[in-house]
């Protein structure tokens, strides 16, 4: 058994070499504000299948995004996973794999690894890519840390079309830093982020498509930073626009941070997702997480090292650049498997799937007494701003079997600015029908 409960003796006696006359003189140094002073109302016991047929009971709720029309977006997206992933990534030679402590062991662990490096970098338009981290939130936390560490600089400005969960993660991060200055949102089209560039700036970082859906131009961008000192850190949180959008790098971002969820991994119900970062060569030593490399071994032989392991587990921890502790290695997997299914002529494809079902939905939008499309540019999510607040509204779309976007008031709840804002998705999945169905139940709604 993996849990062995203790006897009174035996806690009496661990309590004695603790030093604590009791269990509660053990956790005194917890706040009395902080304990749990209600009764949580469980009942002390159950049988087995009963505990089952309740936890079914509580997971038939859920609605999944295939069960009716859906165009929930704003930094998870549903698009389809071949069934080959979910296949391979079972394989027991994947599943268990975890950190290799003795990497070169883990040979295949290795080469995956370096394919989807490889894959990251094509895709971002960057030298070189790690073997993954968290999630886009959290890789965005750790290149804001990078770029400082770069620079020498403290100063970070957050555009203000960034995630609102990207932008809290940064704030987390930095613990109310004084050098972090978050813009404000503006859901018609960002202000210019570029006044806010001086000679103390160590990055600005910038989501494109932005959180409401604007394309952003990033050239203009980069010039400004660079001809500051600073760098510019791009954020994509739907990894497949890169299918058809030109390329961060192309552009000149030093750090691109994303979110890969969309390749090979369902939404599953917010999780686990997939943090990609890549960068420019010089910048290697100060990029977190893992790096693969391939080399020969003794005979000559094609083989795959850990080349770079700037994590705490693998090195002293004052000399580590993150303390993230995992790569999310099978998320990761599934993304080098999907991409490697789709090659470029199906990523590309795919891209342009997604914005043609954006655009048809887009054009039945307009079409709806008492929306306004507030994009002029888009991938495939976009903002609309309705009559009436957008958060119940949303809740009388649920009723109608229809997921009809994220009101942004959810993500800001203290902007009053925001509460007729509603951010909706499209992608390959999308069909006329659901798009009928919305646009139907919007216009009833909206009467």
């Amino acid at each position: 058994m993996r849990y062995l409960p203790h006897s009174d003796a035996e806690r009496a006696e661990m309590l004695g070499v603790i030093g604590a006359t009791s269990i509660e003189a053990l956790f005194s140094a917890v706040p009395a504000k902080a304990l749990k002073t209600f009764d949580l109302n469980l009942p002390k016991h159950s049988p087995e299948y009963l505990v089952e047929a309740h936890m079914k009971a509580l997971a038939g709720k859920n609605r999944a995004g295939s069960d009716g029309p859906f165009f929930v977006g704003a930094g998870a997206y549903r698009h389809h996973v071949p069934a080959t992933v979910d296949h391979l990534i079972q394989r027991s030679e994947w599943l268990t794999a975890y950190t290799p402590y003795q990497p070169e062991i883990s040979q295949g662990t290795l080469q995956m690894l370096f394919e989807f490096q490889t894959q990251v970098a094509k895709i971002t338009g960057m030298d070189v890519a790690n073997a993954s981290l968290y999630d886009g939130s959290t890789g965005t936390a750790e290149a804001v840390l990078m770029a400082r560490r770069l620079t020498r600089r403290n100063k970070i400005v957050l555009s203000g079309g960034l995630h609102p969960h990207y932008r809290d993660v940064v704030r987390s991060y930095l613990k109310d830093d004084a050098d972090l200055e978050c813009l404000s949102a503006s859901p018609e089209g960002q202000g210019d982020i570029l006044d806010h560039i001086d000679e103390t700036t160590a990055a600005i970082v910038i989501q494109t498509p932005d959180f409401y859906g604007h394309l952003r131009n990033l050239k203009t961008a980069a010039d400004a930073a660079h001809a500051k000192g600073a760098l510019l850190i791009v954020v994509v949180t739907e990894i497949v626009s890169l299918g058809l959008l030109e390329s961060p790098g192309a552009y000149g971002a030093d750090i691109v941070v994303a979110e890969g969820q969309s390749i090979g991994n369902a939404l599953n119900f917010g999780g686990p997702y997939l943090g990609l970062m890549a960068t420019r060569k010089e910048f290697i030593r100060q990029m977190p997480g893992r790096l693969c490399g391939e080399t020969v071994d003794a005979d000559g032989q094609r083989g795959f090292v850990l080349t770079l392991s700037t994590r705490e587990q693998h090195i002293r921890r004052e000399k580590a650049t993150s303390n993230i502790c995992t790569n999310s290695g099978l998320c990761a997997l599934a993304f080098s498997i999907h991409m490697g299914l789709l090659g470029e002529a199906g990523f590309t494809k795919l891209a342009r799937l997604n914005h043609a079902r954006a655009c048809a939905l887009a054009d039945a939008l307009t079409g709806i007494p008492g929306v306004e499309l507030l994009n002029k540019t888009f991938f495939n999510e976009m903002t609309i701003r309705v009559a009436v607040p957008a958060a119940p509204l949303v809740e009388a779309l649920a009723a109608r079997g229809i997921l009809g976007g994220v009101p942004v008031s959810r993500l800001e709840p203290e902007n009053p600015n925001v509460a007729n804002l509603l951010v909706l998705a499209a992608t390959e999945l999308t069909t006329d029908e659901d798009i009928a169905a919305l646009v139907a139940a919007l216009t009833e709604e909206l009467a």
